[in-house]
């Protein structure tokens, strides 16, 4: 006998079937409080189970979102290191270019010459500004969505969660 059923509650306890009688679980032929009393520590049990378990289930789901965004924020971190060091290396080169084109324009002999280098000079910057701005953009849209794609993942379960529970 435990601590929690009277002798009477335990005798009842061993009965094997049971009833409903207004939402209630009854043993037939019995007091409803023999019968509350033979099967609550069994429904507490189970009840503190499912508890049990609901927690394990929150915290393992908790502990997935939290790697997924520690996961993105890796990948962005990563991207934009890449990109930075992208930009850098475009600025080098294009300061490498306007010191040649510099250096040329001192030992120009004319005006028209002068005037041509400087017109293809600017044509040149323009192009390859262009071009280096669509790069990064592709490259800036293909990080971001490279770094959500863990959090996208996670938002997919959230939602079959719910959808699984509703």
């Amino acid at each position: 006998m435990n601590d929690m059923t009277t002798p009477a509650a335990e005798s009842y306890a061993s009965a094997d079937t049971l009833t409903e009688v207004d939402g209630v679980p009854t043993i037939p032929d019995r007091p409803v409080a023999a019968t509350i009393s033979a099967h609550t520590p069994k429904a507490v049990t189970k009840g503190m189970k499912t508890m049990i378990r609901n927690s394990e289930e929150l915290v393992a789901f908790g502990k997935d979102n939290v790697e997924a965004f520690v996961a993105a924020g890796k990948i962005w971190a990563e991207g934009v290191q890449d990109l930075t060091q992208q930009v850098a290396s475009t600025a080098k080169a294009s300061f490498e270019e306007s010191v040649a084109t510099f250096k040329a324009l001192t030992s120009v002999k004319s005006l028209k010459e002068a005037f041509d280098l400087q017109s293809s000079y600017g044509k040149t910057v323009i192009a390859k500004t262009l071009a280096e701005s669509n790069r990064l953009t592709d490259a800036s849209i293909k990080l971001t969505e490279q770094a959500l794609a863990p959090i996208t993942a996670r938002v997919a379960v959230a939602v079959e969660t719910i959808a699984k529970a509703a």
